[in-house]
């Protein structure tokens, strides 16, 4: 049997696919090297399950699977509420450091102050207030709920 395959643009391509076909065939055979990216839609539902067939999903002859080709590999879903779906970014999401490393810059900062007064002039010594005051204000307004 053929199936449609439509993209986002419009463009259609042919499929010419067997029923006992798996979704995971399909796309093996259709999108080579691009299977994770490859989002399959049938009747508005995704089609999640690489290993059902063709013939489960009531595919008939020239029937259209709306096709999504996404830049990132599609991860699968993760088992915690706060995880990422995406383990790359999750391991290099230098975000969520900057606020603890700010804190840490600003308390070695003090400490220096306390510690060796007679480097720190009075200008530094209210620049250094000045920020801690600056970076708590934000730190507030931003974290407030």
């Amino acid at each position: 049997m053929v199936l449609r395959l439509k993209f986002l643009n419009d463009t259609e391509r042919l499929a010419r696919v067997r029923p006992g076909d798996t979704v995971g065939a399909l796309k093996r055979a259709h999108f080579p090297g691009q299977e994770q990216q490859v989002r399959l839609i049938y009747q508005g539902q995704l089609l999640r399950d690489d290993a059902q067939s063709l013939a489960a999903l009531h595919l008939g002859h020239n029937s259209v699977l709306h096709c999504h080709i996404s830049q990132h590999s599609a991860a699968p879903a993760p088992a915690g509420p706060r995880a990422s779906a995406d383990p790359v970014h999750a391991a290099l999401n230098v975000g969520s450091l900057m606020l603890p490393l700010f804190v840490l810059m600003l308390a070695v900062l003090w400490y220096c102050q306390l510690q060796y007064r007679h480097v720190f002039t009075a200008t530094a010594t209210t620049f250094l207030a000045g920020l801690t005051l600056l970076f708590s204000f934000m730190a507030f307004t931003m974290y407030r709920r």
